[in-house]
Formats: structure tokens, C-alpha cells, sequence
């Protein structure tokens, strides 16, 4: 719970001589925002709320801080250094012994130990109960946008690439992150969602087939918008301006929220996503005309091959 830590909060605030704090949560938390807000006005700090959404520590919420001396953001870990930023992480425990689910499909004895910032605190305790059952969990150091060990992102699956290992277990909710680890590994991933209980075999085959047709559609594109965003940890001016280069059809858009609304707006037959990865990925449904990612731009203009596909990633 947040407030388990709101003392120590408190004390690095005062350490730091703040005394106007504004705070930030991803949609999940939101709602515990007042019992936060309590407890530091009670110990004399004037304290401001980002309303905006927050989609991770990507999206910061910095045109908030210019009206404060601390950004406090709940629930992820940094993933770019920003002085005048806490970073309040969020755990969610579970009992590792559901771990069990996962043996029947494990092939090997030998595997890559692989979660999301919210169950990174009970990796070790995962690497015990595997090692329990005979089987050896290899844990990535944390590096770039994934400082924590084991800790993978929506956009960034830097710490499923071990070497020396049979195939990778992803403890965590949802099938995006384990379908992205296959793609960016092309190795056997194994998913179980601790608070379920459910495991499962997690291939990319459905994702690129659903992919290739995007792509197929986007063909008969005569205009092309390639998003930048504005948003902190997601700015890729430089890539933006290389793929516009691609096509003489193609102009670079800047954009901080991308919804549909915006994008029928906009009018272009077709965008380009340098932003947040997942946009393409799991909202294309959504938008009203194909948004592909900068790989996919490329095999649409023939500077990359379908062999070469690769899912996108911010390094």
C-alpha cells in the first residue's frame, strides 16, 4: 500500500528542502491519490495533482513540476535520470508457489527469468522456488530504460536476451509483453500470470500475421503521418526524420496524446508510430486508418525485408 512508505517519502522530500510537491499516477492508482495528498499536506508540504493520463515513467508529467519543486511519480522505475523526479515504485505481491503452474511447459532445466516493475521485489524469491524444483533462473542485469534486474517493458525486452538459456518464463498479466519477448528473442516463451494462475506457450505468429495486414493495407496510403510525441521518455525526433525520408508522401507530425479522435482529425491515409510502441500494436483497432511501426514502415517502402521483421523497441 502507498501509504506503507509514505514516511520515507516524506523524509527524502525534506531532505531535498521541497515544499511544493506535485504527483503523478498511471490510471490504476489514481484513485489512491487522496489518502497520498492527506498525508503530505499534514506534514506541511503544498501539494499539486497531475490529472492528465499516465501511461509509465515515459510520460512524465513535467509541465506539472514546472509548478513544483519535486515531481513524485508512483508506480514504475526511471527510465531516463531526471533530478527533480521520485520515482515511488509499486508492488504487487503474490505467492511464488504458483510458480507450480508454470512447470508442466517448461522444456528445460536451464531458463531467463523475466517480470514486470510491479513483481521485480520477489525475483529472488522466484529464483528460489525454481531452484527448488531443479530448474536454474538466469536474471539479466538492469541497463537503459529497464534499470531493475529481470525488468522488461512494453517497450523495451532488453533482459529476456540471455544467452545460455533454454527458453524464457515471463511472470506477469497480460500476453503483450510475452509476445514481444518472442518476436524480439525468436526464442520459447513461457507466460504465467501470478494473479490468475494461468500459463501458457506465447508464439508471435498471430501478431505478425495481424501485422502483414496493416501493412497490406497501408499500400494504397497517399498521405503518411509519422508521430513524434512530446512526451519525455518518448521523443525519437531523429528516427521521425529518417523514415519521413522514405517517402515523399510522408510529414512528420508532433503529437502529445494519440487517440482516434485526433487521428481521423488529422486526415492522413496512413501513420507512422514513433511514440509509445504498444500504440500500433495493441490499439490499431482503435484508429481509423493503419498505424504502423518504423520496421513495418520499412518493409512498406522495401528498405527491409519480412525476414528482417522485428518488433519496435526504445533503447
Amino acid at each position: 500500500m502507498l501509504l506503507n512508505d509514505i514516511s520515507d517519502l516524506i523524509e527524502r522530500l525534506k531532505k531535498r528542502g521541497a515544499q511544493r510537491v506535485a504527483l503523478q499516477f498511471p490510471e490504476g492508482l489514481k484513485r489512491r491519490s487522496a489518502e497520498v495528498v492527506a498525508a503530505l499536506k499534514n506534514a506541511g508540504f503544498e501539494v499539486i495533482v497531475s490529472g492528465d493520463p499516465c501511461y509509465g515513467a515515459c510520460d512524465l508529467a513535467l509541465e506539472t513540476l514546472e509548478s513544483a519543486d519535486v515531481l513524485v511519480h508512483f508506480g514504475h522505475a526511471p527510465v531516463s535520470e531526471q533530478p527533480r523526479v521520485i520515482f515511488e515504485q509499486w508492488e504487487v505481491a503474490f505467492d511464488v508457489a504458483v510458480l507450480e503452474n508454470a512447470l508442466p511447459f517448461l522444456k528445460g532445466t536451464t531458463i531467463g527469468l523475466v517480470t514486470t516493475v510491479q513483481h521485480v521485489n520477489q525475483i529472488p524469491a522466484m529464483k528460489t522456488f525454481l531452484q527448488s524444483r531443479g530448474i536454474i533462473g538466469i536474471v539479466a542485469e538492469g541497463s537503459g530504460r529497464t534499470p531493475i534486474r529481470g525488468q522488461v517493458l512494453g517497450c523495451s525486452f532488453a533482459a529476456a536476451r540471455v544467452s545460455g538459456v533454454d527458453e524464457i518464463l515471463f511472470v506477469g498479466t497480460g500476453l503483450f509483453h510475452p509476445t514481444g519477448i518472442a518476436l524480439a528473442t525468436n526464442g520459447r516463451v513461457i507466460a504465467l500470470d501470478p494473479l490468475t494462475g494461468i500459463a501458457q506457450e506465447v508464439r508471435g505468429d498471430s501478431l505478425i500475421r495481424r501485422r502483414f495486414a496493416v501493412i497490406e493495407k497501408a499500400r494504397g496510403a497517399r498521405t503518411v503521418g509519422v508521430i513524434v510525441s512530446t512526451k519525455s521518455g518518448q521523443q525519437r525526433m531523429e528516427l521521425a526524420r529518417r523514415l519521413s525520408r522514405l517517402s515523399k508522401n510522408a510529414v512528420i507530425v508532433i503529437m502529445r496524446e494519440i487517440n482516434p479522435d485526433e487521428l481521423l482529425n488529422l486526415g492522413f491515409d496512413c501513420y507512422v508510430n514513433t511514440a509509445c510502441p504498444r500504440l500500433a500494436y495493441d490499439d490499431q483497432a482503435r484508429f481509423p486508418v493503419p498505424v504502423l511501426s518504423p520496421q513495418e514502415f520499412e518493409i512498406l517502402c522495401g528498405t527491409r525485408s519480412w525476414e528482417e521483421y522485428a518488433i519496435d523497441e526504445i533503447v
